[in-house]
């Protein structure tokens, strides 16, 4: 498949059965949605889940469907009957010629004083893993990690840690708006010689083929 990288964490992953847009949230391309077949969101935090971006895409062409939680769903589903879909931790479907396993419950910790809420990771066609804001570790190989690089919820250790558990053939960066030029080259030194993977950082739309 084809996988183009849009803004922070969003990312488009194109074969010949379709296109599947993952997380178009409020940091990245405000058409970043448009043309996809299918939607996933990991999580209600609008860096992920811009609701505008969603309509916008559900509007224009009435065969898009979303794949997301409770708590993204809620808010769509009454507009757009019978294509917002809820899941779960466990959750198999096929979206947009996709297969795809959900991973995960809840959001990394931000701050003990801050409530948790649910997010999941998608593993889409046994291949790609796109984990949201979490460092979940899939009960699967997988080939190609998504890698969240820069949060307010994680440090570089444990970017690196995460790498070496999930033990992936290759990762892209994600979550990476907030990384700025200067810490940029930090980053790729330190992750490509600890975390013991092919690890790439690709500029915002940018593509290669997994």
């Amino acid at each position: 498949m084809r996988f183009i990288k849009k803004r922070h964490s969003c990312v488009r992953l194109e074969k010949e059965s379709g296109t599947l847009v993952i997380d178009p949230g409020g940091f990245t391309e405000p058409d970043a949605a448009l043309g996809a077949d299918a939607l996933l969101v990991t999580h209600e935090h609008p860096d992920h889940f811009d609701e505008g971006r969603l309509r916008a895409a559900l509007e224009a062409d009435p065969a898009v469907q979303l794949w997301t939680l409770a708590s993204v769903a809620g808010p769509m589903a009454a507009a757009f009957p019978g294509r917002v879909h809820t899941v779960g931790h466990g959750d198999t479907f096929t979206a947009a010629g996709f297969d795809v396993e959900v991973h995960g419950e809840l959001h990394a910790v931000i701050h003990p004083d801050i409530p948790r809420v649910t997010n999941v990771g998608y593993l889409v066609d046994g291949e790609v893993f796109h984990p949201g804001d979490a460092l979940t570790v899939p009960d699967r190989p997988v080939e190609t990690l998504l890698l969240p690089v820069m949060a307010p919820w994680n440090k570089l250790s444990e970017v690196v840690d995460y790498v070496r558990e999930v033990r992936p053939t290759r990762a892209y960066d994600i979550h990476d708006a907030l990384l700025t030029d200067l810490a940029l080259p930090v980053y790729e030194r330190q992750i490509g010689a600890l975390a013991g993977t092919d690890h790439h950082h690709l500029g915002p739309g940018t593509f290669t083929e997994v």
